[in-house]
Protein backbone atom coordinates (compact mmCIF):
# COMPACT_ATOMS: atom_id res chain seq x y z
CA UNK A 1 0.00 0.00 0.00
CA UNK A 2 1.40 3.33 -1.14
CA UNK A 3 0.49 6.82 0.25
CA UNK A 4 -0.95 9.47 -1.83
CA UNK A 5 2.94 10.54 -3.16
CA UNK A 6 3.30 6.88 -4.27
CA UNK A 7 5.50 6.02 -1.50
CA UNK A 8 5.13 3.53 0.33
CA UNK A 9 3.20 4.38 4.15
CA UNK A 10 4.88 4.84 6.84
CA UNK A 11 4.28 2.59 9.75
CA UNK A 12 5.20 3.05 13.19
CA UNK A 13 5.73 0.66 15.90
CA UNK A 14 7.15 0.87 19.15
CA UNK A 15 9.59 -1.95 20.92
CA UNK A 16 11.27 -2.91 24.46
CA UNK A 17 14.11 -4.01 25.09
CA UNK A 18 12.99 -5.84 29.21
CA UNK A 19 16.45 -6.41 30.82
CA UNK A 20 16.77 -8.21 33.72
CA UNK A 21 18.84 -8.71 36.57
CA UNK A 22 21.45 -11.24 34.70
CA UNK A 23 21.86 -8.50 31.88
CA UNK A 24 19.60 -11.17 29.34
CA UNK A 25 17.09 -9.44 26.81
CA UNK A 26 13.88 -10.29 26.61
CA UNK A 27 12.80 -11.49 22.73
CA UNK A 28 9.12 -12.73 22.03
CA UNK A 29 8.92 -15.48 18.98
CA UNK A 30 5.86 -14.28 16.56
CA UNK A 31 3.05 -16.66 16.81
CA UNK A 32 1.59 -18.94 13.84
CA UNK A 33 -1.12 -16.47 12.01
CA UNK A 34 0.87 -13.49 12.21
CA UNK A 35 3.71 -11.85 9.39
CA UNK A 36 6.67 -13.43 9.68
CA UNK A 37 5.63 -16.31 11.92
CA UNK A 38 8.67 -17.70 14.21
CA UNK A 39 10.66 -14.82 13.79
CA UNK A 40 11.95 -13.49 17.03
CA UNK A 41 11.45 -9.90 17.85
CA UNK A 42 11.40 -7.19 20.60
CA UNK A 43 8.11 -7.32 22.03
CA UNK A 44 6.39 -3.82 21.13
CA UNK A 45 3.24 -3.13 18.62
CA UNK A 46 2.10 -0.42 16.53
CA UNK A 47 0.56 2.83 17.61
CA UNK A 48 -2.99 3.67 18.19
CA UNK A 49 -4.24 7.24 16.85
CA UNK A 50 -3.41 9.44 19.43
CA UNK A 51 -0.94 7.90 21.28
CA UNK A 52 2.37 8.40 22.23
CA UNK A 53 5.21 5.79 21.80
CA UNK A 54 5.59 5.65 25.12
CA UNK A 55 1.79 4.75 26.23
CA UNK A 56 1.79 2.50 23.31
CA UNK A 57 4.82 0.29 24.67
CA UNK A 58 2.80 0.39 27.59
CA UNK A 59 -0.16 -0.47 26.88
CA UNK A 60 1.61 -3.07 24.67
CA UNK A 61 3.99 -4.77 27.27
CA UNK A 62 0.49 -5.36 29.11
CA UNK A 63 -1.59 -6.91 26.82
CA UNK A 64 1.57 -9.32 25.28
CA UNK A 65 3.37 -10.23 28.25
CA UNK A 66 1.29 -8.77 31.64
CA UNK A 67 4.01 -7.00 32.85
CA UNK A 68 2.90 -3.08 34.18
CA UNK A 69 5.75 -0.60 33.28
CA UNK A 70 6.05 2.78 34.72
CA UNK A 71 6.97 5.72 31.78
CA UNK A 72 10.20 7.24 33.50
CA UNK A 73 11.45 3.41 33.40
CA UNK A 74 11.69 3.45 29.77
CA UNK A 75 14.66 4.81 28.31
CA UNK A 76 15.15 5.57 24.49
CA UNK A 77 18.25 4.11 22.80
CA UNK A 78 18.07 3.73 19.11
CA UNK A 79 15.56 3.34 16.36
CA UNK A 80 15.20 1.06 12.96
CA UNK A 81 14.21 2.41 9.81
CA UNK A 82 13.58 -0.68 7.08
CA UNK A 83 11.71 -1.07 4.08
CA UNK A 84 9.36 -3.87 3.11
CA UNK A 85 7.51 -4.82 0.02
CA UNK A 86 4.77 -2.94 1.14
CA UNK A 87 5.25 -0.25 3.56
CA UNK A 88 8.31 1.50 5.45
CA UNK A 89 8.73 0.91 9.25
CA UNK A 90 10.16 3.45 11.92
CA UNK A 91 10.58 1.89 14.80
CA UNK A 92 12.12 3.23 18.00
CA UNK A 93 13.68 0.62 20.57
CA UNK A 94 13.20 1.55 24.20
CA UNK A 95 15.45 -0.34 26.96
CA UNK A 96 13.13 -0.84 30.15
CA UNK A 97 15.23 -2.55 33.06
CA UNK A 98 12.19 -2.10 35.55
CA UNK A 99 8.41 -3.70 35.83
CA UNK A 100 5.91 -4.93 37.86
CA UNK A 101 4.98 -8.92 37.63
CA UNK A 102 6.44 -11.57 36.05
CA UNK A 103 6.71 -11.95 32.25
CA UNK A 104 4.55 -14.12 30.50
CA UNK A 105 3.08 -14.67 26.36
CA UNK A 106 -0.50 -14.11 26.78
CA UNK A 107 -1.08 -14.01 23.45
CA UNK A 108 0.83 -17.70 22.68
CA UNK A 109 4.13 -16.53 22.09
CA UNK A 110 6.99 -18.34 22.68
CA UNK A 111 9.52 -15.90 25.66
CA UNK A 112 13.17 -16.20 25.83
CA UNK A 113 15.55 -14.19 27.87
CA UNK A 114 18.87 -14.12 25.47
CA UNK A 115 22.16 -12.83 26.28
CA UNK A 116 22.74 -9.67 24.04
CA UNK A 117 25.99 -11.32 22.58
CA UNK A 118 23.44 -14.44 21.79
CA UNK A 119 20.85 -12.55 20.10
CA UNK A 120 22.03 -13.34 16.74
CA UNK A 121 21.49 -17.19 17.50
CA UNK A 122 17.81 -16.12 17.04
CA UNK A 123 16.39 -15.82 13.36
CA UNK A 124 14.84 -11.83 13.56
CA UNK A 125 12.61 -9.87 11.36
CA UNK A 126 15.58 -7.89 8.71
CA UNK A 127 14.33 -4.21 10.99
CA UNK A 128 14.80 -5.81 14.90
CA UNK A 129 18.42 -7.28 13.48
CA UNK A 130 20.43 -4.03 13.47
CA UNK A 131 19.19 -3.46 17.02
CA UNK A 132 21.21 -6.15 17.96
CA UNK A 133 24.72 -4.20 17.84
CA UNK A 134 23.34 -1.29 19.98
CA UNK A 135 22.37 -3.77 23.08
CA UNK A 136 24.90 -5.14 22.08
CA UNK A 137 27.26 -2.23 23.00
CA UNK A 138 25.26 -0.88 26.45
CA UNK A 139 24.93 -4.69 27.76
Amino acid sequence: MTGATGAPRLVLVVACALVDADGRVLITQRPEGKALAGLWEFPGGKLEPGERPEQALIRELAEELGVTVKEPCLAPLTFASHAYETFHLLMPLYVCRRWDGVVQGLEGQATRWARPERLRDYPMPPADEPLIAHLIDLL
